[in-house]
């Protein structure tokens, strides 16, 4: 199969979150099954040059919509540990800006004409390659647009060199969604006629992941449990309806993790390598941890992290109300994230007030984050939704025990502990299903006991090599996601 893969980020070249993480490892995974995969993203600023080279393949191309003309070209990114081809549509007025999508907290207010001239860009482009993929893999709602424009633009609808093309459309997170105002439809060159319940409209708004919705052939998110959670009104952000709708071409695939970036046998940002048959390099990175972070330098003191967005969704107000009694146990943590000033604050005065048990630091950090899956013995990832969540995969792979909310892709990855469960190697971690304070703090509690189980002081050391051995590398879901294609090509 020929298969476009279209975002607005991928890892390492630009990335803000897991959509980053997934563009940069499943493409490769397709490819490596034996089919032709190339990327397409938009020439942002943040691409170095001086780290990846680029080259120029279309100079100029007229993009007309009734908003106005631009003019873009087309550079292949050439990275010599990725062999699959990398397009990347260069526009300074579009993407040369301080941030992908936002500044200050403020969406870009332009973002649904940014991506509607990339979307557009890509067909012309593949005009010039003359190449036409099988399948159109399009990420979230910036890349929604192609479905909808290959679907209601006559140049493209009846153009023979899309004729047989299909589309698939992975929905990373349902809460973000490209809804704006109605003006735009217009300015985007889509009929006026498309502004109704069952297509683009959206409480009185434009929405174009509905649209995408509606016009991809196939329909895909990120864990089994995600894909029937955004069918129901708590989770499904307004779109429940058209989703159920859609449902028999909605499909849920876990997504994976790139187990060569993260991987604790060969990481570069570690002090001490490790693995399932010899984890004892686990315990020198946490006491380096402790000791470069300012805490107490003491391996009975369990250590928890948390490496997130310091957003609503991702359980930061549990946290909060439980952050003092967790640390009155005993607990060490360790924060790295941003987001919300609220949280930004709260957690650096938090840290300023007990500095011989918590560390925070806001921002993100790639080798922080890796050191810090390293070096702790517990993750909290009390999500309020999490569509699939990649972080949780990475810590059980580093041998740190998630403690998570049953939701999402939390609950197909994770395996609540019990004794018995530990030891037949069925259990990962420690999952809660109330989104209450008291529901985490019990679920921490059962974690130290656990950590602290004198009778079966083992007990630990069986759930972290547990986690160990799972296998959340790409292949399976690859297979996946290639059998899906194949059936949309039948």
């Amino acid at each position: 199969m020929k298969i476009l893969c279209i975002a607005s980020e991928a890892a390492p070249y630009v990335k803000t979150g897991g959509l980053g993480d997934v563009m940069g490892a499943l493409p490769r995974a397709l490819a490596g099954l034996g089919h032709d995969v190339r990327i397409v993203l938009p020439f942002y600023s943040q691409i170095n040059p001086e780290i990846y080279r680029t080259e120029l393949l279309m100079d100029r191309i007229e993009i007309w919509l009734p908003a106005g003309g631009k003019t873009v070209s087309v550079w292949q990114l050439h990275d010599p540990k990725n062999p699959i081809p990398v397009y990347l549509i260069k526009s300074d007025e579009l993407f040369d800006r301080p941030s992908l999508y936002d500044e200050g907290g403020r969406e870009y207010a332009d973002n649904p004409l940014r991506f509607a001239y990339f979307c557009l860009s890509v067909f012309w482009m593949l005009k010039g390659l003359q190449w036409f993929p099988d399948i159109f893999h399009c990420h979230d709602w910036q890349a929604g647009m192609v479905p909808t424009y290959l679907k209601n633009l006559e140049v493209l609808k009846n153009d023979p060199d899309f004729a047989h093309s299909k589309t698939l459309l992975t929905i990373h997170n349902l809460a973000y969604q490209g809804a704006c105002s109605p003006e735009f439809l217009p300015l985007i060159g889509l009929p006026q006629r498309l502004f109704n319940l069952k297509e683009l409209e959206f409480f009185g708004k434009l929405n174009l992941l509905k649209g995408g919705i509606v016009y991809s052939d196939r329909l895909s998110t990120v864990s089994r449990r995600y894909a029937g959670e955004i069918q129901t009104a708590d989770f499904g952000c307004g779109l429940e309806g058209i989703l159920r709708a859609r449902s028999k071409h909605l499909h849920g695939i876990m997504n994976g993790i790139d187990t060569d970036v993260w991987n604790p046998e060969t990481d570069p940002y570690i002090p001490a390598h490790y693995d399932a048959e010899n984890p004892s390099g686990k315990e020198a990175c946490k006491a380096e941890l402790q000791s470069r972070f300012g805490l107490p330098v003491n391996p009975h003191a369990p250590v928890a992290g948390i490496v997130s967005r310091l957003v609503e969704q991702k359980g930061l107000d549990l946290i909060s109300e439980t952050i003092h009694p967790i640390i009155e146990m005993g607990i060490q943590f360790v924060l790295l994230g941003t987001g919300m000033e609220k949280y930004q604050r709260y957690f650096r005065l938090l840290a300023k007030n007990h500095p011989s048990q918590m560390y925070v630091e806001i921002g993100y950090n790639e080798p922080a984050a890796h050191f810090i899956e390293a070096g702790c013995d517990m993750l909290l990832m009390p999500s309020r939704f999490e569509p699939c969540g990649l972080t949780q995969l990475y810590s059980m792979r580093y041998g740190t025990v998630p403690i998570v909310r049953q939701t999402g892709g939390l609950a197909d990855s994770v395996e609540n502990s019990t004794k018995p469960k530990i030891l037949s190697g069925e259990a990962t971690g420690f999952t809660f299903v109330d989104y209450t304070p008291d529901a985490l703090l019990g679920a921490v509690k059962r974690a130290e006991a656990v950590y602290h189980d004198s009778a079966e002081p083992d007990l630990w050391q069986h759930l972290i090599l547990n986690g160990m051995s799972r296998d959340h590398s790409w292949h399976h879901s690859a297979q996946l996601y290639e059998k899906l294609m194949l059936e949309m090509l039948k």
